[in-house]
């Protein structure tokens, strides 16, 4: 199983290497969480776990809620996600079991999912990186803009309507980001944080998954395959 934890990205700071070199890193609070339900071939028709992240209040939540996390022995949860497992490793997970940034203990690389920051209704300069017009030869007040779009007016080249894709203002941010293999630069578990070099996506405080690196470049996957030996 690619074990997934849930958490929040606290903000950037920078640390020092064994090295001396000054490391920017991004601070993760990874957990706790705990597994409110294990999902079965023969009951659900799969293999899959659900975690729930932030224990609140009873009168916060609602009565499926509640009555759902009871049933693992915890108290209602804010957040709750639901990971593919293989059906062999459904017997590791039992309702009520808590995970921690513990259990990512010994991991270089780390997938961090998050939503992005909002950015509104933007043009096309900013949202795609457009150049924009030029700024002589009789430009006048066009200069952000994204110039004729009749080229395309349909995907044959011809006819009403604008091809499907094409690059226009529009509204920009607040969408589901993953930042690829960032490298794990230190684990406090007694903090439960997760100290990760680079940045990741969200504003401070926003809701963040941590999982293993699914996806590496060859120097990476190197670094991976000698730790293991």
């Amino acid at each position: 199983m690619a074990l997934s934890l849930l958490g929040r990205k606290v903000g950037m700071t920078r640390v020092f290497n064994d090295a001396g070199v000054n490391v920017p890193v991004t601070v993760l609070q990874v957990g706790p969480c705990v597994v409110t339900q294990v999902r079965t071939p023969e009951k659900d028709g799969y293999s899959a776990v659900q975690i729930g992240f932030e224990e609140i209040k009873p009168r916060r939540s609602t009565i499926p809620v509640i009555g759902h996390d009871a049933k693992a022995g915890v108290g209602p949860q804010r957040v709750h996600r639901e990971f593919l497992i293989e059906a062999k490793d459904a017997a590791n997970y039992t309702p009520g079991q808590q995970l921690t940034v513990k259990d990512m203990a010994g991991l270089l690389y780390v997938d961090v999912i998050g939503t992005s920051k909002g950015k509104g209704f933007q043009g096309t300069m900013k949202r795609w990186n457009f150049k924009g017009q030029y700024a002589s030869h009789g430009t006048e007040r066009k200069h952000r803009s994204p110039g004729s779009i009749g080229s395309l007016c349909s995907n044959r080249g011809f006819g009403g309507g604008l091809a499907k894709g094409k690059k226009m203002a529009g509204h920009m941010g607040a969408v589901r980001t993953t930042c690829r293999s960032l490298d794990v630069v230190r684990v406090d578990e007694g903090n439960n944080l997760l100290l990760v070099k680079g940045s990741v996506p969200g504003a401070n405080t926003g809701l963040i998954e941590v999982r293993p690196a699914v996806r590496l470049y060859r120097s990476k996957a190197k670094k991976v395959a000698d730790a293991k030996k």
